[in-house]
């Protein structure tokens, strides 16, 4: 599994900081869990329920219920779900210190994936434009 760049780790720390300037409502709660579960669903209804055509090859896999304290969401592929994962995107703490790491971080696909999970961690509705 690849980490995040430093580069893009920092940018999805950048974002989640700005994303307090938002015009958008405060999410209810900034713990971990409440956070993962928004961005859960968001990804099941934006990338997958809506058959957007850049998630066509992976599925979602969340692992909320989690001992470590760091719930989380995966994307594997559809077609070798038992393989590494090609994203995982998870959380931590209160407030919520998002990380996203994985193959698709490294892809075309990390800005969109780290604009969409900022959107949906601050308390966005629905799937963004």
């Amino acid at each position: 599994m690849h980490a995040l760049t430093r580069a893009g780790a920092v940018a999805l720390t950048a974002a989640l900081v700005s994303s307090c300037q938002s015009e958008e409502k405060p999410a209810r709660s900034t713990a971990a869990l409440p956070v993962m579960e928004r961005v859960a669903l968001g990804a099941r209804d934006c990338w997958f329920k809506s058959k957007d055509p850049a998630f066509a090859a992976y599925r979602l896999a969340p692992e909320l219920n989690s001992f470590s304290g760091r719930p989380r969401i995966l994307l594997v592929k559809s077609a070798a779900p038992t393989a590494l994962p090609s994203l995982v995107v998870q959380a931590e703490g209160n407030p919520a210190k998002l990380e996203a790491f994985g193959p698709l971080m490294q892809d075309t696909l990390s800005a969109r994936i780290t604009a969409d999970v900022n959107h949906w961690a601050r308390g966005g509705a629905g799937c963004r434009a």
